[in-house]
């Protein structure tokens, strides 16, 4: 049963960096649009839906029972997966936030709350996958 986990959390990996991949390309960019706006913030929502799955999946192969989204963030906190696990829980209280993108003054603030902070906390992750995916 391990190596199925192992197996699962590994291809779960992987699409989450291609989300995380085009949310790259996102990021790079200066200046968005409106509709551009809206873009950046779906494809934030689901390389977060994504990374929080990836994880869950990562600690189950590792041994450890997590069912929902804010169990995941605090047991990666706890075994130190993820560094900053106020910004992660901050980052699940929002997506409300996210979701309601039709105020200009909600979508500028979820720009910036995904430019700022937690575009770094998911690439923090990939990196500490990427690192175990190889071993």
């Amino acid at each position: 049963m391990n190596e199925f986990k192992e197996i699962r959390w590994k291809q779960r990996f992987e699409n989450f960096e291609k989300a995380l991949f085009q949310l790259d390309e996102f990021i790079a960019q200066q200046t968005l649009n409106k509709f551009e706006k809206q873009g950046l913030i779906q494809c934030f929502e689901y390389t977060f839906e994504l990374a929080w799955k990836t994880l869950k999946d990562y600690l189950e192969a590792q041994g450890f029972e997590v069912k929902t989204p804010r169990q995941t963030i605090q047991q990666a906190f706890q075994i130190e997966v993820i560094s900053n696990g106020h910004a992660w829980i901050d980052a699940l209280e929002k997506r409300n936030l996210l979701a309601h993108t039709y105020s200009e003054e909600n979508a500028n603030q979820a720009e910036f709350l995904i430019k700022e902070t937690y575009y770094y906390f998911l690439k923090e992750l990939h990196q500490c996958l990427d690192s175990q995916r190889k071993i």
